[in-house]
């Protein structure tokens, strides 16, 4: 008998120290928490994105809802919030006007307020490129499932032809191409910028901010009570875009602009680069070579949407989605439009008469301006 018992406790205490150890694996007390690789699985918004959430993450996701949270006080740990200052500081939970009965105005945006000001957005969009000014040569289709090949199957570039002398010297073109080459692509290497690169970021602000787009979609976030007056506007969108994070390591090394327009090489792969100007320049170059394309969107012309494979001097783009033909007002009014108006979710919008959806993430690790979250990236979802 006593060897049975012996045998018994040390049983329990076995698959009681095996219930211990995959509770570490578990969303208990880490909702919301950045990424730690003490864990084999995590418990953030980014999770869903990278297939990796604990099997109980759907704990947390009831922390992304205003459900039983109304006015409660700011809690950091929170993935979102549910008090009269989150519209402030663009962190609120996505169903805080419906949960909390908010009736303002300016603390949400409807499905259908956004398709109209898209439409807006997308008709005054007058620096885009007219259809004989950029041509393509899409070459070889290959469907998703084969993305991952890394096989060129591209014999000729991309762009046959781009109108550079009319585009490029188009003052908000010629001001964000001196942008591109201010960073280094690896991550983990630290940003350092010289006086000239800070005002080189002022100039193209100041640019955009002169164009029928910026004006429009300000117009907007004042009626919406999230800006007082085009100089915070403008100072908001240099720190949301500009403004440096760590993305790897333990440096500035990234930023939302950085990420989303010049491309990052991360983990010996391509990062965000999802401007097609700068697409087009590096291939021009011979830095880029284009590969192949999964996606082509209805557009006759310009903007259009284009998902594509490509190789950028030794490291790969698996599926790089951008609009193609637009302007960088454009680009930036409407990534920042559903940045502010559907963080971290596929915002549906309207470009000449044709919806599509764009997806936006937040940077959660650090934020700025008491709260504020920089922009982490943007792209076109594509099917």
């Amino acid at each position: 008998m006593l060897p049975f018992l012996i045998l018994s406790v040390l049983l329990f205490s076995a698959a009681s120290g095996n219930i211990k150890a995959r509770n570490t694996d578990l969303c208990v007390d880490r909702c919301g928490e950045s990424l730690n690789h003490k864990y084999n699985c995590q418990c953030n918004s980014a999770c869903v994105r990278f297939g990796d959430c604990c099997p109980d993450y759907n704990l947390c996701q009831s922390e992304s809802s205003c459900n039983g949270r109304c006015n409660e006080a700011y809690n950091p740990s929170n993935p979102c919030h549910c008090n009269s200052k989150c519209s402030q500081y663009n962190n609120c939970c996505q169903d805080y006007s419906s949960q909390c009965g908010v009736n303002d105005p300016g603390l949400s945006f409807t499905n259908q307020e956004i398709l109209s000001i898209s439409e807006q957005i997308y008709s005054l969009d007058t620096n885009k490129a007219r259809v004989n000014e950029i041509h393509l040569n899409l070459q070889s289709f290959i469907p998703n499932s084969q993305t991952g090949a890394k096989v060129d199957q591209a014999p000729e570039r991309l762009f046959t032809y781009v109108n550079e002398e009319i585009l490029f010297s188009r003052p908000t073109f010629a001001k964000f191409i001196a942008l591109l080459n201010n960073y280094n692509r690896m991550t983990g290497v630290a940003e350092r910028f010289t006086v000239e690169q800070l005002a080189e970021q002022d100039a193209f602000i100041a640019e955009i901010m002169r164009t029928s787009i910026m004006n429009k979609l300000y117009q907007v976030l004042l009626s919406k009570k999230r800006y007082k007056s085009t100089l915070e506007f403008a100072n908001d969108l240099k720190k949301m875009w500009f403004g440096l994070y760590i993305r790897a390591s333990d440096t500035l090394d990234s930023s939302g602009f950085e990420h989303i327009f010049s491309g990052e090489v991360k983990k010996g792969k391509v990062s965000g680069f999802h401007s097609w100007v700068h697409f087009y320049l590096a291939e021009k170059s011979g830095e880029l070579n284009y590969y192949s394309y999964n996606y082509n969107g209805p557009w006759t012309d310009y903007p259009d949407i284009l998902a594509m494979q490509f190789d950028w001097n030794g490291y790969y783009k698996q599926v790089g989605s951008g609009f193609i033909g637009s302007s960088p007002e454009f680009d930036f009014a409407i990534y920042t439009l559903c940045f502010i108006a559907r963080p971290n979710a596929p915002c549906t919008v309207s470009l000449g008469g044709n919806t599509m959806k764009i997806q936006t993430y937040t940077w959660t690790k650090s934020t700025y301006g008491n709260g504020k979250k920089y922009v982490a990236s943007a792209f076109p979802l594509t099917p």
